[in-house]
Formats: C-alpha cells, structure tokens, sequence
C-alpha cells in the first residue's frame, strides 16, 4: 500500500509543479483562478491511485482505500507547498506579495499565509475527491443476490 500512495503522491506532486511552470513560462501564474485545474490534476491521481490498489487486492475495504486516496493526495500536497515555498522564498519573492495584493486585503499577511493557504487546499481538496471516489469504489450493499448487510 505505501507503494502506491507515495507513487501517486510523487507524480501528483510532479505534475502540479510542471503545471504551475508551465503557467509561469506563459505568463499566467499569477492568476490564482487557474489553479482550479489543481483539483482535477488530484482527481485524476487520486482516482489512479484507488484503481490501482483496488486492482491489486481481492477485498477491497474502504479503509485501506481511504487511506490509500488521503496518503496519495497528502503527499502531493505536501510536497507541493514545499515547492512552492522554494520558489516563494528563493525564486520570486514578489509572487507573493502580486498574490496578497489581488485578495484586497487591508494588512500584510505575508507569504506563510499563502503557503498555508496553498497547504489547507490542497488537504481539503484532497478529503473531498477521496470521500467522492470511495463511493464510487466501495462494494455495495444493496445488490439484488441478496447480499444485503454483509462485511
């Protein structure tokens, strides 16, 4: 299991940090409505993540797939706010400070705000799409062979 969700995790990572350079070599970075492809980017990984599994194990619970999706999205998050630190920091002191300044507030909050920010996103984002997709994933109850409330 710690296989796939630091497999995913890594290349979701991955994934977010290209995007964001890619949208810095355009021009775009600094548009924090674009980071709404975020979500889909964790979909997409988290789903991977729970097929994965899933196709791996002849009783798929829904614990070890919850924790398959929130470990797999965690990391990503995680690794990504590191990056985006990094960068924050190191790289583009003043993208923090363009960012702050478009949410219109009346004092300085500073960059760890943003990476905050970034960091409870991408962990509620990441609670959300594996709450979702468990759904999606788990064996049902209510199936008409009569199988009704059995584990």
């Amino acid at each position: 299991m710690f296989k796939v969700y630091s497999r995913y995790g890594i290349w979701i990572a991955a994934i977010l940090i290209i995007y964001f350079l890619i949208l810095k070599l355009v021009g775009l970075h600094q548009y924090p409505i674009l980071s709404a492809f975020n979500g889909l980017i964790f979909g997409l990984g988290i789903y991977l993540a729970l097929k994965k599994y899933k196709s791996q194990k002849n009783n798929f619970k829904f614990e070890k797939g919850f924790e398959v999706g929130l470990f797999s999205g965690g990391i990503a998050s995680l690794l990504f706010t590191v990056f985006m630190a990094i960068y924050m920091y190191q790289i583009d002191s003043e993208f923090a400070a363009g960012i702050l300044k478009t949410w219109g507030l009346e004092y300085d909050l500073g960059t760890f705000m943003l990476l905050l920010t970034i960091l409870i996103m991408g962990f509620a984002t990441t609670l959300i799409l594996t709450l979702a997709f468990m759904q999606l994933l788990k064996k049902s109850w209510n199936t008409k062979d009569g199988n009704r409330n059995t584990l």
